[in-house]
């Protein structure tokens, strides 16, 4: 599915290829199940932090099974893996680079396995990199009920941390509350973060993780503990906040941002490490990613443009 204009997921159209042999230290992959995510809109829109040259495919994450393999890789053809990539993952097949293709995490299915590389990697990196998340302290996870949020609340789970969660529903609410939240807050609710410092006893929240922005940042940093960290991971909210310095002084708070991809660039290990540790916790029962929604290739628009308007829940899933 080919974007050949920044005109937002509708330009979204079907093109027929041949694949390609794969380079040295590539394979090329079957592809089974191809997971979505929020900036795949962005992309499509030219309003994301990668702008590819037109004409591209969006898409990220797959699970697929390797067809061929460039001289030197280390894989071997009818391996299942998985991949994440920068874009080009809503096709058929696809072509990738060695460092980019990932051991299939035992226990998962292909569309789980499709939908557990970025979110889970992001809220990893996170809550454990980015937020130093303990057992035992307080995490507040926005948006809890999307692929990210709900990730993060088993993630935070996992570390022994307790759970609040915010969504915008009941039903969210009852996804978050299922896959672990201990406490599940409507943000849509004018007096939420009364209700972040009651469910603390006054204290806040020890870490907030947002990949919302816009007035749930602002309010967060009216409900975060003293010596809080706040993890910015995005804007789904449309609008990106500014910060009130006093705050930040008077808490004693750390505000960090979290660009996973940007690790590809800069520390690429951590990744791996990141997904052997992810793994050890789906084999442990502690993780399981939430596929609510499947659909074909071919609705990739439809599919996206829900994603962006914020009408899903958990993972969904493209099947070529």
């Amino acid at each position: 599915m080919i974007v050949r204009a920044f005109d937002g997921p509708s330009a979204l159209e079907r093109e027929d290829f041949e694949p390609e042999a794969p380079g040295p230290k590539q394979v090329s992959l079957r592809v089974t199940a191809i997971g979505c995510n929020f900036f795949d809109a962005l992309i499509t829109a030219g309003q994301y932090q990668r702008r590819p040259e037109l004409p591209f495919a969006p898409g990220a994450e797959i699970a697929g099974e390797v067809v061929a393999v460039g001289e030197g890789s280390a894989w071997k053809v009818g391996e299942r893996v998985m991949a994440l990539v920068d874009y080009g993952a809503y096709a058929s097949h696809l072509n990738v680079e060695d460092e980019r293709v990932y051991a299939f995490p035992e226990g998962l299915n292909d569309d789980q396995a499709s939908a557990f590389g970025i979110v889970y990697q992001t809220s990893y990196f996170g809550l454990v990199y980015r937020a130093a998340l303990q057992p035992g302290e307080t995490a507040l996870i926005h948006a809890a009920a999307g692929g990210v949020g709900l990730a993060a609340v088993q993630i935070a789970k996992a570390l022994g941390a307790r759970v609040i969660a915010t969504a915008g529903s009941d039903a969210k609410l009852a996804l978050a509350a299922e896959h672990g939240a201990d406490v599940c807050i409507g943000y849509r609710d004018a007096n939420w973060i009364g209700q972040v410092k009651e469910a603390t006893d006054g204290r806040g929240a020890d870490v907030i993780y947002d990949p919302v922005g816009g007035d749930i940042f602002d309010g967060s940093t009216k409900c975060i503990a003293w010596d809080g960290r706040l993890v910015v991971v995005g804007f789904a909210s449309g609008r990106i906040p500014t910060l009130q310095m006093n705050r930040v002084l008077l808490k004693n708070i750390a505000v960090t941002g979290l660009h996973w991809g940007a690790y590809y660039d800069h520390d690429r290990a951590k990744i791996r490490d990141a997904h052997e540790a992810l793994c050890k916790m789906v084999a442990a029962g502690q993780l399981s990613p939430v596929v609510t929604q499947t659909a074909p290739l071919e609705d990739a628009a439809r599919v996206i443009g829900d994603l962006h308007s914020r009408k899903t829940r958990g993972k969904v899933v493209l099947h070529p």
